[in-house]
């Protein structure tokens, strides 16, 4: 038996952001903890995880796959440059797709973690330096036990 509902409560930006401010990696690769959340804010390079424009509900009874976006900020200044961001950013992709299996305390099952498309260049209109990368997040209920 399963509980279909559970996937209405499921935040699958909230389960991808936590995994990615969590991750070694991650760290890493931005130059320090605390550089990963919601918001586009310093220090910088900054990691933005928000709600994608894309993704697909299914039935809402089974299997959902929702889409994640990965938003990654350089400094104003243009530091650091296109090519390390591109490789920060993919980094963080790599880094997400690990969350797929990870335990689940009773949460939907994240199973599948994918880009839906393909690494972006997209500078703000001040010219900040800004790469996105959309993650198609497959979520589906737990299987409840006896």
């Amino acid at each position: 038996m399963t509980d279909a509902y559970a996937l209405a409560e499921a935040d699958e930006v909230a389960a991808v952001l936590t995994w990615l401010a969590q991750h070694p990696q991650v760290a890493q690769a931005l130059g320090g903890p605390g550089r990963v959340s919601g918001e586009r804010e310093a220090p910088w390079p900054h990691l933005r995880v928000a709600a994608g424009p894309g993704g697909d509900l299914g039935t809402l009874t089974w299997r959902t796959e929702p889409e994640v976006t990965l938003e990654l900020y350089g400094d104003p200044s243009g530091w650091p440059g296109p090519a390390e961001l591109g490789r920060i950013l993919k980094t963080c992709a790599i880094a997400a797709t690990e969350l797929a299996g990870a335990p689940a305390a009773g949460l939907p099952v994240i199973s599948r973690v994918r880009p839906s498309g393909v690494l972006l260049e997209s500078p703000l209109e001040t010219g900040q330096p800004r790469w996105v990368l959309g993650l198609l997040v497959t979520l589906h209920p737990t299987l409840e036990t006896p």
